[in-house]
């Protein structure tokens, strides 16, 4: 049976490239790709079954955590993650019009944020307006003079305009973690491990002994965030994603979280997973 991938659309985001690199990393047999309306709505679509996995971004090596992705796998831990491809993002600007009549600038938030030196120094007076995605943004500037989006260049053959500046994105290495989603949990080769948690206790110190038991076990944390649990002003749920590269790394995990239960209010296991990085043309 053909599985269904959701991803952020329409076609020609840096998510669709992610869906068909992780699709091919998973072994999907001719899939079929379902694009969606917004983030929220890509997640929605495997948390209520209606597709068999869902393509997301969760991290930006500028920006940071993705917080709609991070708050919807705390919100629906029956998803796991079972792959992961850090994909480079190189920005262009692309117009219908010239770089000298460009007032507005339109883009997901993450693009807009991720430009925002080059946009300060060559369109100063050029205001951001945020869409739902990239290629939202590429299909809402054509025809228009004045306004340009910020989006991948394989749009600008899509949708038939030009390209007014390339790369433009503040910091030459930029990529972005993308995320394969499940509702099975990854049973394969894993060099990470990502989990959240909340504590029981607001007391000074209590998140130094979690963090000690995580180094009590020898692991290394390559992420460590948080984000506000939205219950109640200053509660916050940690974010950390561990470096594994064996099974007794993976059977250490295991003893890990026994020891973290009862310092938490909740624990969420996001799964163990494989992530590489990924170039593309």
């Amino acid at each position: 049976m053909r599985k269904q991938v959701a991803y952020l659309g329409p076609k020609g985001t840096y998510a669709e490239k992610a869906a068909h690199i992780l699709s091919k990393l998973a072994n999907f047999q001719s899939p079929i790709f379902v694009p969606c309306n917004g983030l929220y709505s890509v997640i929605k679509s495997i948390a209520y079954n209606n597709c068999d996995a869902a393509i997301v971004p969760i991290e930006n090596s500028v920006e940071g955590g993705v917080t709609a992705t991070l708050d919807a796998l705390w919100k629906f831990p029956d998803i796991f993650i079972n792959k992961a491809a850090v994909l480079p993002i190189k920005h262009a600007l692309i117009s219908d019009g010239e770089l000298s009549n460009i007032s507005e600038v339109l883009s997901h938030p993450q693009a807009l944020a991720q430009c925002s030196e080059w946009l300060s120094e060559n369109l100063p007076n050029a205001i951001p307006l945020p869409t739902n995605s990239t290629s939202e943004a590429v299909s809402m500037v054509k025809g228009s003079k004045f306004r340009a989006a910020i989006g991948s260049k394989s749009l600008i053959q899509i949708e038939g305009l030009k390209e007014l500046a390339f790369p433009i994105n503040d910091v030459p290495g930029n990529c972005t973690r993308f995320v394969l989603l499940s509702k099975e949990a990854n049973s394969n080769s894993a060099n990470i491990a990502s989990f959240a948690f909340s504590l029981i206790s607001n007391k000074p110190g209590a998140l130094l002994e979690a963090l000690n038991y995580i180094a009590d076990f020898g692991f290394n944390m390559s992420k460590i965030e948080s984000r506000p649990s939205k219950r109640e002003l200053g509660e916050y749920i940690i974010y950390i994603d561990l470096e594994i590269n064996d099974q007794n790394n993976i059977e250490n995990f295991r003893k890990l979280k026994n020891n973290l239960n009862p310092l938490c209010k909740n624990f969420v296991d996001f799964g163990n997973y494989f992530s590489e990085n990924v170039q593309f043309d």
